[in-house]
C-alpha cells in the first residue's frame, strides 16, 4: 500500500509545470465573484442544546463546522460567563476555532446591566462589567461585542443615557480595535428610528448596529414594521441577524419576507456575515439551522443572478 508521504509525492510530480504568464492569465479566466455575503452561525441557535449540557461551548466551532459547514460562529456570554477572564480557557476555545478553520465574529452580551440606566454609578458599573468581554474578544480573534441599549424615562432620556454609557464603553472598546455593536433587542430597542437616533448621539465609527430581522417588539401586542427598522439600522450595522421561526413547505420563513429583507440589507452596501439565529420550536435545532442556511443560500442565489 502506498504510503500518505508516497501518495503526495506522487500527485506533487504529477502536477504539469505552468509558466507564471499562463498561470495567472488561467486564474483570472476561473475567478469567481467575491458572494454577496457569507453566513455565520450564531450561539443562541443551540441554545437549548447548550443549556441542557448537550454541547459545550468548547465545541461549538467544531459543531458549526462540522454539522452545518459553516466557518464563523458568534458566541453568547451566557454559555462561558465564568471564563471571561480566564485566558486559558480563551487559548482553548480560539485554538479550536483556528484547528477547525472558523473564525470567530463577535460575542453578544446580556446580563451585565442596564447600559443606559439613570442611576449615575450603575450605569459606570455596566459600562466597567462589559470591559471583560471585549478583552475576551481580543483574546477569540471577534472584532465586536454586542450589547443591548437597556434605560428606563422618556425616549429622549433614555437615548442621552444609552447614548452616554455606550460612547464611554465604545472608547475603551477603540483602544482595543473592537467595535461595541446593538442589537434591536425588545422595548424601546425595538424602534429603529430611536436606536438609530441613538447611534446617531455617540457619533463613534466603532460604534454599530446589529439588526436583527426578528426583534421588533416594542411592547406587548406592538410591534414595529420589521422592514422599516432593518432599512434605518442597516446604514450603522457591523452585523446582521437573520432570526428564523418557521418554514412554510417551500422552505420560505413565515414571519420574514427573506428576499426582501435582504435586499434591504444589500441595498444599504452591507458585504459582512449574515448570522444564522434560529428561535424556532417547530423543527429540531439542528433542522431549523438547516432550513435557515439553505433559505439564506437560495435567496442569495436568487439576487446573484439578477445582477
Amino acid at each position: 500500500m502506498m504510503s500518505r508521504r508516497a501518495f503526495l509525492e506522487a500527485a506533487a510530480a504529477a502536477v504539469p509545470i505552468v509558466p507564471a504568464a499562463a498561470a495567472a492569465a488561467a486564474a483570472t479566466a476561473v475567478a469567481q465573484p467575491a458572494p454577496l455575503f457569507e453566513i455565520s452561525l450564531a450561539e443562541w441557535s443551540l441554545h437549548r442544546a447548550l443549556n441542557a449540557g448537550i454541547l459545550e461551548n468548547l465545541d461549538f466551532p467544531l459543531v458549526a463546522r462540522r454539522d452545518y459547514g459553516i466557518g464563523a460562529v458568534e458566541y453568547v456570554n451566557s454559555f462561558f460567563k465564568e471564563k471571561a477572564t480566564d485566558q486559558a480557557y480563551l487559548r482553548d476555545l480560539k485554538g479550536r476555532a483556528d484547528d477547525h478553520g472558523v473564525r470567530s465574529m463577535l460575542i453578544m452580551c446580556d446580563g451585565e446591566g442596564a447600559i443606559g440606566d439613570p442611576d449615575a454609578g450603575a450605569r459606570t458599573q455596566t459600562v466597567e462589567n462589559h470591559y471583560r468581554w471585549i478583552t475576551a474578544a481580543v483574546a477569540l480573534g471577534c472584532h465586536s461585542i454586542r450589547v443591548n441599549a437597556q434605560s428606563r424615562g422618556t425616549p429622549e432620556e433614555q437615548r442621552a443615557l444609552a447614548a452616554d454609557g455606550l460612547r464611554r464603553l465604545t472608547e475603551f472598546g477603540a483602544e482595543h480595535e473592537i467595535n461595541v455593536i446593538v442589537e434591536n433587542h425588545g422595548g424601546l430597542s425595538s424602534n429603529g428610528a430611536w436606536l438609530a437616533s441613538v447611534i446617531r448621539a455617540v457619533d463613534h465609527p466603532r460604534c454599530g448596529t446589529l439588526p436583527d430581522f426578528g426583534n421588533f417588539q416594542v411592547a406587548e401586542n406592538e410591534w414595529y414594521d420589521r422592514y422599516q427598522g432593518v432599512t434605518e439600522l442597516m446604514p450603522f450595522a457591523k452585523a446582521v441577524s437573520a432570526k428564523s421561526h418557521e418554514f412554510d413547505s417551500q422552505g420560505n420563513e413565515r414571519q420574514t419576507d427573506y428576499r426582501r429583507m435582504l435586499r434591504i440589507v444589500l441595498d444599504a452596501g452591507y458585504r459582512g456575515f449574515l448570522g444564522i439565529e434560529y428561535e424556532g420550536s417547530t423543527l429540531s435545532e439542528p433542522d431549523g439551522i438547516r432550513a435557515t442556511h439553505a433559505l439564506l443560500v437560495r435567496v442569495r442565489d436568487e439576487l446573484d443572478a439578477d445582477r
